[in-house]
């Protein structure tokens, strides 16, 4: 469903150059709910940045869902962005004056979706995460959790074919961390969306069945993850 060949991004600092990823290949499976790990500096993030079509690679080639992210303009690659993948934000990012229901609303509104559907599937999107009675809530009206669960319904409410997450639960506390990912995890196995989730957390890894583990930019290990069954407290 989407792969990586021969990866790679360099950024240069003066005279220094970084390389962030490193010449790295990686394929992702259609439903696959997996996590990417590795020490600060590893290059996670800028993994995710270039498999959701957020940076280009300095050389090497994105596929996703069949098609070749390398020749696309930025127009192209932004339709890609809106139409095949959901972002999962740590800081959740949502619009502070805009409602719940908004919020989740407003990708549709990019897409040109009319009124009467964009409505229907924010309003899906807010029941799969146990919203609704707070869709007319503005963020600051939430607690961190729920904002998380806005921010997932916003990343699913596209229907996209992978949702990337990064550091999702890195502002929340034990009991919201397993919460959002027992959710993440549910929705995977119901919309057979493929989840990937860049986490330094050991726990939130062992939820997921498959991790990559990313070391100076390069894949040092990929392999069966444990997942485990997360266990919340209700």
């Amino acid at each position: 469903m989407i792969t990586a060949t021969g990866l790679t991004k360099v950024y240069k600092i003066g005279p220094t150059e970084i390389r962030a990823v490193d010449g790295l290949d990686v394929s992702i499976d259609k439903g696959e709910f997996l996590s990417i790990v590795g020490p600060s500096g590893s290059g996670k993030t800028t993994l995710l940045h270039l498999l959701g079509c957020l940076d280009t690679p300095t050389s090497g080639t994105v596929s996703i869902d069949g098609v070749a992210t390398d020749s696309l303009s930025q127009s192209q690659l932004t339709m890609i962005r809106r139409e095949k993948i959901g972002f999962v934000f740590q800081e959740f990012n949502l619009l502070a004056v805009l409602s719940a229901f908004e919020n989740i609303e407003l990708p549709l509104r990019y897409l040109k979706v009319p009124a009467d559907e964009r409505r229907r599937r924010a309003m899906e999107a807010l029941e799969k995460v146990d919203l609704l009675p707070r869709a007319q809530n503005r963020p600051s009206q939430l607690s961190g959790g729920e904002q998380q669960r806005v921010a997932i319904a916003r990343a699913l409410v596209t229907n996209p074919v992978l949702v990337l997450a990064d550091e999702p639960t890195g502002e929340l506390d034990t009991e919201n961390t397993c919460r959002i990912i027992e959710l993440m995890r549910d929705l995977n196995r119901e919309t057979k969306q493929t989840f990937a989730i860049v986490t330094h957390d050991a726990m939130v890894a062992s939820y997921t069945n498959r991790t990559i583990t990313l070391r100076d930019g390069k894949v040092a290990n990929d392999a069966a993850g444990e997942g485990r069954v997360p266990e919340c407290d209700k």
